[in-house]
């Protein structure tokens, strides 16, 4: 099993979502989160001059999937969230060890 963690912009949640549950990825976590990259925030320019947002408005989402459904839940996230600009956000991969759906006491592959 893998975690997937998806920084992305919050206007492509909806269709990220969608993309993912069009391959059978339903369960998920999001978390509304800020932060910045390498473009450290972005310029503005205002009426009173231009000023500087440090830190830009995401979203996060976890998901953890079989280690065969990977490729197709990073598929579907990139295709979706990608807008060819900077700040479309970052996906990190980890190893999950073990998962245990509590109502069952479900383990592993059978939890999620």
């Amino acid at each position: 099993m893998k975690k997937l963690e998806a920084i992305i912009r919050p206007e492509k949640l909806e269709a990220v979502t969608a993309a993912l549950a069009e391959h059978g990825i339903l369960g998920l976590t999001i978390t509304e989160v800020c932060g910045r990259g390498r473009q450290r925030g972005i310029g503005l320019q205002w009426r009173a001059g231009e000023y500087r947002v440090e830190y830009l408005p995401k979203v996060k989402l976890e998901i953890v999937v079989l280690d065969e459904d990977l490729g197709a839940a990073l598929n579907a996230i990139v295709r979706k969230a990608r807008t060819g600009e900077r700040g479309d956000g970052k996906i990190f991969i980890f190893p999950v060890e073990n998962a245990v759906r509590i109502r069952t006491g479900d383990e592993g592959v059978n939890a999620i």
